[in-house]
């Protein structure tokens, strides 16, 4: 088991990586492929790699009909509202913006957990999501007073719900399906949700250039393909609080990334606000010594 959870926490760092870089790629690529097209293109790449991936892992790509429901309703929520929520906020947004925001989703679970399963949370995990949240309105006072900027922590924020939600459907699937075999689904089902979208924006269709390909089938092999496979195995062994602690990390990797390649700039009440944000997830998911406390699930 000791072994089981390391490999977690390396597949937990391998996401965080990778989805990080992500939202330097989604950036790029909005500024050709609308966003909801974007997306439907990103999953008809995984669904083809990922069973490429099960016959590697000899798992089969079976499942009973019992179990189509909560794919379904994975696939819905976790890829297409996820989706519809991330793209059109990283537009709208900066990458080390939109970033940060998802950066919070580690205490919304938290708050989930307590809610839905009575898990109990000491006085620091309730004091680290107020600061956490305070972070966040520091962070969005510099775009709240125009209308790309609240439309685009709207849709941060339907992305971050959405992503908690995604977590507890998949926990409840995890553990009568192979990980592979869950990717797989729940992303074919998520490109079914994505079509009336996409075609909704075809009038908006231009052949990408070899900058954006590129960036399709990084989003579709690493991030859709490979990170939702690693996050699954994560989130089967760690449980909902304690995979989504590694998106801790996701902000900072953007955050520098986005600086280092599109030149992302935070101003000084923002990097305050994303240094909050970060110390009250830190301490809001982080148990404290000699502590097995339920703020990170087993």
């Amino acid at each position: 088991m000791p072994k089981d959870r390391n490999l977690a926490r390396i597949l937990g760092l391998a996401t965080a990586l990778i989805w990080g870089l992500s939202f330097i790629s989604i950036k790029t690529a909005v500024g050709e492929i609308p966003p909801m097209t974007l997306g439907l293109a990103r999953f008809v790449v995984a669904v083809a790699i990922l069973p490429l991936i099960a016959l590697g892992m000899k798992q089969k790509l079976a499942v009973s009909w019992s179990d189509l429901p909560l794919l379904f309703l994975g696939g819905m929520v976790g890829y297409t509202l996820y989706f519809l929520g991330e793209n059109n906020g990283v537009k709208l947004l900066t990458s080390s913006e939109a970033s940060i925001l998802i950066g919070t989703i580690p205490v919304l679970t938290m708050l989930a957990e307590r809610i839905f399963l009575r898990t109990r949370l000491p006085a620091r995990a309730y004091f680290g999501a107020a600061l956490s949240l305070a972070g966040v309105v520091l962070i969005v006072a510099r775009t709240g007073e125009a209308s790309r900027g609240i439309a685009g922590w709207l849709f941060m924020g339907l992305a971050a719900v959405c992503w908690v939600g995604y977590a507890f459907l998949t926990r409840a699937v995890s553990r009568m399906q192979g990980q592979v075999t869950i990717a797989f689904w729940q992303s074919l089902f998520g490109l079914i949700g994505f079509i009336p979208f996409a075609i909704a924006e075809s009038g908006q269709w231009r052949m990408p250039s070899p900058i954006a390909w590129l960036n399709i089938a990084y989003l579709g092999v690493f991030c859709s393909a490979l990170g939702y496979w690693f996050y699954i195995t994560s989130l089967d062994i760690l449980g909902p609080g304690g995979a989504s602690v590694f998106i801790n990390l996701i902000p900072v990797i953007s955050v520098i990334a986005g600086f280092a390649v599109l030149g992302d700039r935070l101003t000084a009440g923002q990097w305050v606000g994303a240094l909050v944000a970060i110390a009250g997830v830190w301490l809001a998911t982080t148990p404290a010594r000699r502590s097995r406390g339920p703020a990170i699930a087993a």
